[in-house]
């Protein structure tokens, strides 16, 4: 019974101090979190519910093995992660600062894949190859993007910093800096002259070829006035 307890005390105190250290580390990523999930309700919270930062501590941890060639370890990490969290990170990918993955099942990150500051990706989305190619064969994202649920970003693409990718958008040619782009392919919308929004929720995106239909029907009253 005494070596029972002894055991328990051990695993929690392993516990604490692997929360202590993530807590200590990915400090910024956590109050990322909060600011852009309403839903999160504390600091806590986030440190020992939240998948999407259980998923970016072990690629960080993996990252690091990748860089150093211990591509089986980094790799049997990420996959222990993928089981874990449902969210698969390659562990090749270069992740920047803040970045957040709210809620996560789904998300697919590319072996070559760039991302910046402050990105935020919902659930489903996936950044990959389109091609069996070596090389550089997954999207850049700038920073500051958000890429919304289900969308798929696709090759050897760049995504400009402060844009939005709509949900389920399908995205295979370069968007370039402060552009929305939604639907399948891809297509860049005015947002009537307005900065992006980092908040920006899914149904507040204008769909261009709406716009077109929409001006096309305004000339198109205008001639049957002037008849």
């Amino acid at each position: 019974m005494i070596c029972l307890v002894n055991i328990l005390l051990i695993l929690l105190g392993l516990f604490v101090v692997k929360n202590a250290l993530v807590a200590a580390f990915f400090f910024q990523e956590i109050r990322a979190a909060q600011k852009r999930d309403p839903a999160a309700k504390g600091f806590v919270e986030v440190l020992l519910l939240y998948q999407g930062l259980h998923a970016l501590v072990a690629y960080r941890i993996a990252h690091i093995l990748y860089q150093v060639r211990l591509f089986f370890v980094a790799r049997f990490i990420s996959q222990l992660a993928r089981f874990a969290t449902g969210i698969e990170i390659h562990p090749g990918a270069k992740i920047g600062k803040r970045f957040f993955i709210d809620h996560g099942m789904g998300v697919v990150v590319g072996e070559t894949s760039i991302i910046g500051d402050d990105v935020l990706l919902y659930q489903g989305v996936t950044l990959g190859g389109t091609g069996v190619e070596q090389g550089k064969r997954h999207p850049t994202i700038g920073n500051n993007v958000v890429i919304g649920t289900g969308a798929k970003v696709l090759g050897n693409i760049t995504i400009g910093d402060n844009s939005y990718v709509g949900a389920n958008a399908v995205v295979i040619k370069d968007v370039p800096p402060n552009s929305t782009v939604v639907g399948v392919p891809g297509r860049i919308t005015k947002q009537e002259g307005r900065k992006i929004d980092i908040s920006l929720d899914h149904i507040h995106v204008l769909d261009p070829i709406m716009q077109q239909i929409e001006e096309l029907q305004e000339r198109l009253d205008k001639i049957e006035k002037k008849q």
